[in-house]
């Protein structure tokens, strides 16, 4: 009988903006594109070929940041090729964000959230992607919960780090207002993706990360990305009673996985978003010792985290596990249940041990 495994600290490799000092694996056997759509160009970068009928892997990045900044640290993670032999990257950039974007010119209409999510079944269609597992952080996660909603034929699966499905209530609005009033947009950005205790205690990570937001994007295309995710609606999503609504109700109907560090800023927001969709179907993981970049700080348990996701939906049977030893997690799950693991009808059985708990220790 195996012993009892007991909680032990990992220190993780924990890369703040990668490609300073170090190989960009995510600039290897890439294109650039850019795509005219309906509501604009996008550019997006795509890594490899789609392979045989397997979906892409589609990142979409939070306001201040780019694909790089936001999504690097992971997809450079050596636990993480192993993932990405396996499928296709296509990493999309929000109009205006990408490394050395033109200032948008004077009077520029930029789109909303709705009008970002409409603009991706057109970049899929000119590059002959099929279907999509999306990676979306914070406005990202929002954008592909929308691509999901109006799509779901596209969307395989949906990984939403900090995701909010909710509009800002009048007392939201006001607070914001007053907030730009009395701060920077770049104070704003921060508090968006840091707890108060992160940005007093964090001195490195928030130093790399205010640098890049204050000097790497254009400040007028920033605050238009801003604008539209602080305008965004409420997500039209409603968690399914078995037995009476499941194929009628509006929520995703593809495999997701929620995840938040428990020193986010965003806990609550992925809280309610994990009460509006299908428990059977669903997965909220609560990253202990992680604050409002889990993909940045623990890249490691996130990998092994969609690892996990990606084998629960039929692919990767065979993949190894990572080099990160797993300590005891919290079994509360999506729907309450005690063993901590999904079963999904129509992608299999998620490995028993998996790390889909509520809760990842450190």
């Amino acid at each position: 009988m195996m012993e009892e495994l007991h909680d032990i600290q990992l220190t993780e490799i924990k890369p703040l903006l990668t490609g300073q000092n170090r190989t960009n694996l995510q600039d290897l056997d890439c294109q650039e594109h850019d795509v005219e759509t309906a509501h604009g160009v996008l550019h997006v970068t795509m890594r490899g070929v789609a392979k045989g009928n397997r979906p892409t892997i589609l990142t979409y990045h939070d306001i201040g940041l780019n694909h790089k900044s936001c999504f690097n640290s992971l997809f450079n993670y050596e636990d993480m090729q192993e993932v990405t032999q396996h499928f296709s990257v296509l990493h999309v950039d929000a109009p205006g964000q990408q490394e050395n974007a033109p200032v948008f010119p004077t009077g520029y209409q930029y789109p909303s959230m709705d009008e970002l999510a409409e603009m991706l079944p057109s970049v899929m269609t000119q590059l002959q992607v099929k279907s999509v597992i999306g990676i979306g952080v914070g406005a990202g996660a929002y954008i592909l919960s929308k691509l999901a909603l109006n799509e779901p034929s596209l969307v395989e699966g949906l990984v939403l780090i900090n995701v909010d499905p909710c509009a800002k209530g009048w007392m939201d609005w006001a607070a914001s207002k007053l907030s730009i009033w009395t701060s920077t947009l770049v104070d704003t950005i921060m508090g968006h993706h840091f707890s108060t205790d992160e940005l007093t205690e964090n001195k490195e990570i928030i130093q790399a990360y205010r640098l890049h937001i204050s000097q790497e994007i254009p400040q007028d295309n920033l605050a238009m990305f801003y604008h539209s995710y602080d305008s965004r609606t409420e997500l039209q999503m409603e968690r399914p009673i078995p037995g009476l609504n499941e194929n009628t109700v509006t929520t995703l109907r593809c495999p997701a996985l929620l995840v938040v560090g428990d020193m986010s800023p965003a806990v609550d927001a992925v809280v309610e978003c994990n009460s509006r969709l299908n428990p059977t179907k669903t997965t909220l993981l609560k990253m202990a010792d992680c604050g409002g970049l889990p993909q940045v700080v623990q890249p490691g348990k996130l990998a092994e985290a969609f690892k996990y996701f990606v084998q629960g939906m039929g692919y990767m049977p065979t993949a190894g596990m990572t080099r990160l030893v797993r300590s005891r997690t919290h079994s509360a799950s999506s729907a309450g249940s005690t063993d901590g693991v999904r079963s999904r009808s129509t992608t299999g059985t998620l490995p028993e041990g998996s790390p889909y708990a509520i809760q990842m220790t450190a």
